[in-house]
């Protein structure tokens, strides 16, 4: 009898325990608008969706150090994404400046397995990055339009200030670590080098494999990563401040993310691409700690991003 009641309190124990558990991982908010939202915790991401319709789903990538909290403290879009019924998902997949293949199909397929278990709409999705997020964000999204297992296709992709470009990335690592003055861009640059170089060697002899694995290679013209997206709309932020870049980094425009995200518009546009939009602002790149820095998420619109997913 004593062992019977023990055997049952440690099952009291357990099923208590799952369901606080769960409560940690879905929790339900309403917002002033009364529009009810149901928020998902998991390992790999975060869901924040609406109770009712959903109108559009929003997958976001954050920057090399970026997870789902980061990202949403620098890019304040969950309110915004409430009111309009929009449901976001903040990514935790991060620190990858190009995708091997068997890293696309597992990203394909455990974003596909989060939007189908949540059911979430397969045929509104707009996917947006980050820094070397965006990154992620073009070359997956091109592999799932691209393959027919995965019934997740973009409607809309768009990055924000993103290195596109591996061969200018090592290049200009070069020209930095030559001119030896800024500390961050030293590490930064250092590192670029061995990882590149590692990875692929020197772009001077081995070019082909830099264009396999990069979105964009201004020097050959090279779009192969992006050949499925087309007909995909598709929205290019950067914010070139020169002036900021020369006296904090001492770089030139040619070093610039921005002066390759221009040359990749102009490029997909002389290509047929039917819904590229290159949009540069100015004196918008400010951290959330209210640092000056014009590679930030703040560089995007969020109202008129909205608009954009919802066609208005």
């Amino acid at each position: 009898m004593k062992r019977t009641s023990i055997i049952l309190i440690l099952i009291l124990i357990i099923v208590f325990s799952c369901q606080q558990k769960k409560q940690e991982q879905e929790t339900t908010t309403t917002t002033a608008d009364t529009i009810e939202f149901t928020e998902i915790i998991k390992e790999d991401y975060e869901l924040y969706q609406p109770h009712k319709e959903v109108k559009a789903v929003l997958i976001l990538f954050g920057g090399y150090p970026e997870v789902a909290e980061d990202i949403q403290r620098e890019f304040k879009i969950l309110d915004m994404a409430r009111k309009n019924s929009i449901a976001v998902i903040f990514s935790n997949f991060n620190q990858k400046l190009w995708l091997e293949e068997s890293e696309k199909h597992q990203l394909a397929a455990s974003l596909q397995k989060v939007i189908v278990e949540n059911q979430l709409p397969t045929d509104r999705i707009f996917i947006g990055g980050f820094s070397s997020g965006g990154v992620v964000c073009l070359l997956i999204s091109n592999f799932i339009v691209g393959m027919k297992q995965y019934h997740i296709d973009p409607k809309g992709v768009f990055i924000v200030d993103s290195p596109i470009d591996l061969v200018a990335l090592y290049k200009s690592s070069e020209k930095n670590i030559e001119r030896n003055f800024s500390e961050p861009s030293i590490q930064e640059s250092t590192w670029l080098l061995e990882t590149l170089g590692s990875n692929f060697g020197n772009p001077k002899d081995h070019i082909k494999k830099y264009e396999d694995k990069a979105v964009f290679t201004y020097s050959t013209g090279n779009i192969t990563n992006l050949n499925k997206l087309k007909k995909t709309k598709i929205r290019l932020y950067t914010e070139p401040d020169t002036l900021w870049w020369k006296e904090n980094r001492m770089a030139d425009y040619e070093q610039m993310n921005a002066f390759y995200i221009k040359k990749l518009s102009e490029n997909l546009i002389e290509k047929g691409y039917e819904h590229v939009e290159y949009i540069p602002t100015t004196n918008k790149g400010y951290r959330a700690n209210g640092e000056r820095h014009p590679h930030s998420w703040a560089i995007v619109d969020k109202k008129d991003l909205i608009k954009w997913m919802l066609n208005e």
